[in-house]
């Protein structure tokens, strides 16, 4: 199964824009009027829009411009309609467009250090996990219960910041890497409706499952679940209308954020590539 982010790099290389092209003008409109043409001519797209949702100004090399593209529509994918939803990052200058700027003395890459804003309007109630809303700090999480390196760093970092609610407030952005571990969805809707019920402990569980990270019988993987956490979690429960809506919501601001991988970490609104912020906290 294709991701999404394979998806779009995939309508991308088979478009008639790869890397770069000319363009009347170098602003939102005309970056997103090229790419409605470029990648909508792919005859496998059959709906697309675009739009331009940040753009900042890149100081070194001068005179480029970044602009963060939000993507939505639907392509083709054998005999099936996938849905696109997908966020990428472009540079432009002087009328020419690029995917990805490079220093060749460093070998950096400036996609790096193009970081979307962390808006206010991401730290909500449904995926505060621990912690008070008036807290010194806010700390996001974006997650996923399968990944091994999550598996090592996440619950240990809860349990720490969950003993401090005054110093922590801590936000929870379920991120199942679905390629990568097709179990992830299901386990990950199983822990949002067990939130729900306000069982937030549960989270420490979720990260301890016996399971296959490719198994994808949705009963065995509940079953699994069910078992750990000692509750019963049904296939009506995971897809009711309020996980299925605050699983997409997480989907939504990671993509916002043009996060892919876990764990990602925001400490006050600031991605934390380190992920040792918390740390140096002095708590109360």
């Amino acid at each position: 199964m294709l991701s999404m982010s394979k998806l779009l790099t995939t309508l991308l290389l088979t478009s008639s824009f790869i890397g770069a092209g000319v363009m009347a003008q170098d602003d939102s409109a005309a970056v997103v009027s090229f790419l409605k043409k470029s990648i909508g001519s792919n005859p496998q797209v059959v709906s697309l829009d675009v739009k331009v949702v940040e753009t900042k100004d890149i100081v070194k090399p001068q005179g480029w411009k970044a602009y963060i593209v939000a993507f939505d529509g639907k392509a083709k994918v054998g005999n099936d309609e996938k849905k696109i939803s997908q966020s990428a990052i472009y540079f432009s200058k002087d009328g020419i467009l690029a995917t990805e700027l490079i220093d060749m003395k460093t070998g950096a890459k400036l996609n790096d250090s193009v970081t979307p804003k962390f808006k206010n309007s991401f730290y909500t109630k449904e995926n505060l996990l621990f912690g008070s809303v008036n807290a010194t700090h806010k700390i996001a999480v974006f997650s996923d219960p399968l990944c091994p390196f999550c598996k090592s760093f996440v619950p240990s970092a809860l349990a720490y910041m969950k003993k401090y609610p005054r110093d922590f407030a801590v936000y929870y952005y379920h991120f199942p890497l679905e390629g990568l571990h097709p179990a992830s969805p299901t386990i990950s809707k199983a822990a949002i409706s067990l939130e729900m019920m306000g069982d937030k402990d549960s989270i420490f569980k979720i990260y301890d499952l016996k399971i296959d990270p490719r198994e994808t019988d949705e009963q065995k993987i509940l079953d699994v679940v069910s078992g750990a956490v000692g509750k019963k979690i049904t296939k009506d429960i995971i897809h009711s209308a309020k996980v299925e809506a605050q699983y997409n919501a997480s989907q939504d601001i990671a993509r916002a954020l043009l996060v892919n991988g876990t764990p990602t970490i925001y400490f006050d609104g600031e991605k934390d590539s380190a992920k040792t912020k918390y740390k140096s906290v002095k708590v109360h």
